[in-house]
């Protein structure tokens, strides 16, 4: 789901990062007043499970892949304006260090999976619980796997529209397409297929799951329980084995539909390669596709995993934020 740069254009790239402006602003308001400082570092946990779900590459019939995300999870600790905000920094961090999603594209990235998948997750959850009235742990889990699952598939349906556009907004003299070739009639069942099936199944495994974990060995990081700013053992357990368990990510073959290179766009069904894409950005990263040079895939992997696990939790620690007056000591 993450979208690579040069699939939209600078025009779709500037509308969907300005729609993201005032909704980063307006979270970042709402966590200020609803957490305080010694919450905040648990936001930096939050992330690291989002970033740690999007390694574990999931593989669909026909050679796609594609991962959970977490945004809902985090949303049901933390809530869903904290979660916009950790879904967004960690996927800075990928695109960034690790190429990936795009640059010029993060704005539209962050907008269907920072904001349209917690926040539609959430609030399906919250619906699921007040219809069943779960208050156990296991039913709380599972009204949130739910949510997760409906988030996910709304998340994607979002991309598929904004990679279905892109040839009916922006064309050549030839009549050919920039930027993303694929109209809505190919996009929309492309990206739902594997959502509302595989993609949307590992979503909701991985929110239920690790939800019910949290919650049972870890209360703290809910939010109406928190007040430490340290991490609890089994949380520090559960993500030291996810990161020496992200080589199963890359035993799922191929890349996610709509995440090709320009170079292979030609052979995926297109027939020949948008002149946007072809003399588009191109970012190189230091990190590309979470490799480490001179080192095996799986250790560079894992390497990436914990650089990034460390990177998100320090930030957290030190993001100027949480109710004012207040310090994390």
């Amino acid at each position: 789901m993450h979208i690579p740069d040069n699939y939209l254009s600078p025009q779709t790239c500037a509308v969907m990062t300005a729609a993201m402006v005032p909704v980063w602003g307006v979270c970042i308001k709402k966590v200020r007043r609803e957490l305080s400082s010694k919450e905040i570092p648990m936001m930096g946990v939050g992330a690291a499970f989002s970033f740690l779900g999007m390694m574990f590459n999931v593989p669909l019939p026909g050679g796609t892949t594609g991962h959970a995300v977490g945004g809902t999870l985090i949303a049901m600790l933390l809530g869903p304006y904290a979660a916009c905000i950790c879904v967004s920094v960690a996927l800075l961090l990928q695109a960034l260090l690790f190429g990936d999603g795009g640059i010029l594209s993060f704005g539209a990235n962050c907008f269907n999976m920072a904001f349209v998948l917690p926040f539609v997750g959430w609030l399906t959850a919250r619906a699921l619980q007040k219809l069943v009235k779960a208050k156990t742990v296991r039913g709380r889990a599972l009204c949130a796997a739910g949510g997760s699952y409906v988030g996910i598939n709304a998340a994607a349906l979002c991309t598929a529209i904004e990679f279905g556009i892109q040839p009916m907004l922006f064309r050549d003299a030839a009549g050919q397409a920039l930027y993303c070739p694929y109209d809505l009639s190919v996009s929309i069942p492309a990206m739902m297929a594997g959502h509302l099936t595989v993609f949307g199944l590992a979503e909701a495994v991985f929110t239920g799951l690790i939800f019910a974990f949290v919650v049972k060995t870890s209360p703290e990081m809910e939010h109406q329980d928190a007040g430490t700013a340290k991490t609890s053992l089994p949380v520090r357990i559960l993500l030291g084995a996810l990161i020496l368990a992200v080589p199963f990510g890359l035993l799922a073959q191929g890349t996610a539909w709509g995440e090709w290179g320009s170079d292979e766009i030609a052979a995926t069904g297109a027939g020949y390669t948008p002149a946007g894409m072809a003399n588009g950005i191109d970012f190189s990263s230091l990190l590309p596709d979470y490799s480490v040079a001179g080192l095996p895939d799986a250790v560079g992997y894992i390497l990436s995993a914990a650089i990034g696990v460390a990177v998100l939790i320090i930030v957290f620690k030190l993001l100027p934020l949480g109710r004012r007056g207040e310090s994390v000591s």
